[in-house]
């Protein structure tokens, strides 16, 4: 494959992955959702979690998250992110890197409401990543919030957010059993995705 190679060839990177999560979740893999994400604080320093992909679409790779945490401060201050996508049961890893911008609150807010019911009313009653003397407190919290609510949609919070990683590198790994893995880059190159492979 050539290096000059255009991902016309081969389709936009993005409608790959698409691909690829498509045929992890019909083999049945598990989370095949489920992306590692890499960020870093000003100083530098690399914390990384599991997070849920919720849209994939020609711009970018969309999750939400609750503005107060960890890494939503980290991306106010280097919106630079890297996560990968593994699916052991086919052999398969998607590298992503570029940075990341802030969607619609509209989006967000159709995304909140599409979690599970149980999901939302944890975003309200809990400060994901905030120091607690234990869980009892946040129990009775929940209890008395479904107690309140009722059948009643549940609020998106203010404080969550949407957010795209646009990407400026997505890498294609392939397991082979001679440990000659095909890997596929796209990098974005003035405006245009450039493919080459990579040595295993």
């Amino acid at each position: 494959m050539d290096a000059s190679d255009t991902g016309a060839a081969m389709g936009e990177p993005l409608e790959i992955l698409g691909r690829w999560l498509e045929e992890a979740q019909n083999a049945g893999a598990p989370a095949p959702a489920t992306m590692t994400l890499a960020t870093a604080a000003a100083d530098g320093r690399p914390s990384a979690r599991a997070v849920s992909l919720k849209q994939l679409d020609r711009d970018g790779l969309v999750f939400t998250t609750a503005l107060w945490t960890r890494k939503a401060a980290e991306l106010r201050v280097n919106p630079w992110v890297a996560a990968i996508f593994h699916w052991p049961s086919l052999g398969r890893q998607a590298r992503i890197e570029g940075h990341v911008e802030t969607v619609a609150r509209a989006l967000a807010e159709q995304l909140f409401a599409e979690r599970p019911r149980s999901h939302r009313l944890q975003a309200l009653v809990s400060r994901q990543g905030e120091e607690i003397e234990g869980l009892d407190e946040l129990r009775a919290r929940l209890t008395a919030l479904r107690v309140e609510l009722g059948d009643d949609p549940v609020p998106c919070p203010d404080d969550w957010g949407a957010i795209r990683i646009v990407p400026n590198r997505v890498e294609f790994w392939e397991e082979a059993s001679d440990r000659l893995h095909e890997r596929r880059l796209f990098a974005g190159v003035a405006g245009e995705w450039r493919q080459s492979q990579l040595a295993p």
